[in-house]
């Protein structure tokens, strides 16, 4: 049977738009109180009145660069202290540029890797002692299909994604010894401001991915009894254009 997530508190880093808006709104929904992180201020605003005024539920938020270690330390632990304890961590937040090995600059090439994967890194060690003494907790990474699969232009995308899958199954067999699951999920293109500005080609909405569909499985994810967790999910489109 599936479990009620009401009462649980969580944080979401990328929360300002897209598909970390997105699940922000589904887990509040489920009655989740919550810690929104992203880098503009006023974004995390907007979204946390509307969560507010929507469900009723309390949420904080924490303006960090989740690329820079110090920042997104000081944002986890102050959401930590506002929501008294953590029992979800979303790793959401996530950049992308396309590009040739030698025609991409080194700079964007590594900033890629700083935030897709060493972002997801410092945010989760972050929160990670915290679960291990309440002997509970759930960490869910937002990866992408191109973490399973290289293209020409992808290889930062690519190497930062991989990467973090790499990262989630091993922290998931070291941690779920303490009953804490470790998951990843897999979208392959989401209609989100982001895949418009890299120049990603998107379909219609009865044939695009959505925000919401990610959020969806985020929340089913969440809800399977303690005993199990999902390993991994990809989610592609049924009939993309």
């Amino acid at each position: 049977m599936a479990q009620s997530l009401r009462g649980w508190n969580a944080i979401v880093t990328g929360a300002g738009k897209g598909i970390g808006k997105a699940i922000a709104e589904h887990l509040a929904k489920e009655g989740v109180n919550l810690g929104l992180v992203a880098r503009t201020e006023s974004d995390l605003r907007q979204v946390a009145d509307s969560i507010r005024t929507a469900y009723g539920v309390s949420v904080y938020t924490s303006a960090a660069d989740i690329a820079d270690r110090a920042s997104i330390e000081s944002a986890i632990a102050q959401l930590k202290d506002q929501l008294g304890s953590v029992d979800v961590l979303i790793n959401n937040a996530g950049t992308a540029k396309f590009g040739s090995v030698l025609d991409m600059p080194v700079e964007e090439w590594e900033r890629i890797i700083q935030v897709n994967l060493l972002g997801t890194y410092y945010a989760t060690r972050a929160i990670l002692p915290h679960m291990v003494e309440r002997n509970r907790g759930h960490i869910v990474n937002i990866s992408s299909t191109a973490g399973e699969k290289g293209n020409a232009t992808t290889s930062a995308y690519s190497a930062s994604k991989f990467g973090l899958l790499g990262f989630t199954e091993s922290l998931m067999y070291e941690v779920r010894k303490h009953n804490i699951r470790v998951m990843a999920i897999l979208p392959s293109t989401v209609n989100t401001e982001l895949a418009r500005n890299v120049g990603l080609k998107l379909g219609d909405e009865d044939h695009q991915m959505q925000p919401e569909d990610v959020a969806e499985l985020v929340i089913d994810s969440l809800r399977l009894p303690n005993r199990v967790l999902l390993k991994s999910a990809t989610l592609i489109m049924t009939n993309p254009q």
